[in-house]
């Protein structure tokens, strides 16, 4: 699969991929799509993507006008591509961060940020999409007020999973591209 910025001040650039079949790149019709779906509302955002792979999601995010991506990552390997992606695109430390690590303990750990989008698209069939949903769930504080969760999954992961028990997010709206699934959650506030 190639990879490539849609739009924005990076558009075009190719990114580089991880090798083997531990990440899954998320195709350009979802992305274009997730974007479309955002909107403006990308423009002086900050995004945490819990599950780095490439670094795709956030170098788009980052091109269409986001402010700061957070990455966390375990494979040595991913987080070298994500840091040559981003130094590809002209990115710098002040605008991504990257911490090796499991999104789980980080998740766990008391929020240092309240960010504007969670993309959370692990290695699918493990049900990790649904505990990392569950964890954003109980520590709402890494999410700012008017904050969006997005799961990206195989559609026949999320069946039985339609009305996942939340507190402090509720499901919006879902959209089914091939055999991707978006699921939009936001923020309740009180």
């Amino acid at each position: 699969m190639s990879l490539r910025v849609i739009a924005g001040k990076a558009k075009g650039h190719k990114l580089k991929t991880v090798s083997g079949k531990g990440t899954r790149p998320i195709a350009d019709r979802v992305k274009e799509n997730l974007f479309n779906i955002i909107g403006a509302d990308v423009v002086d955002s900050t995004w945490w993507d819990l599950f780095g792979g490439t670094g795709a999601v956030g170098i788009e995010a980052l091109s269409r006008g986001a402010t700061f991506v957070r990455y966390s990552e375990m494979g040595r390997e991913a987080i070298s591509v994500i840091r040559e992606n981003l130094a590809h695109c002209k990115f710098d430390e002040d605008q991504a961060q990257i911490k090796r690590g499991d999104a789980f303990i980080f998740l766990e750990s008391t929020p240092d940020y309240g960010f504007d989008y969670i993309y959370i698209a692990p290695p699918q069939y493990k049900e990790m999409w649904l505990r990392a949903l569950l964890l954003v769930d109980k520590n709402p504080n890494w999410l700012s007020d008017e904050s969006w969760v997005v799961v990206q999954i195989h559609p026949r992961e999320f069946w039985g999973h339609e009305e996942v028990e939340l507190k402090n997010l509720v499901k919006f709206d879902q959209r089914k591209y091939g055999s991707t699934l978006l699921v939009f959650y936001e923020r309740v506030v009180s």
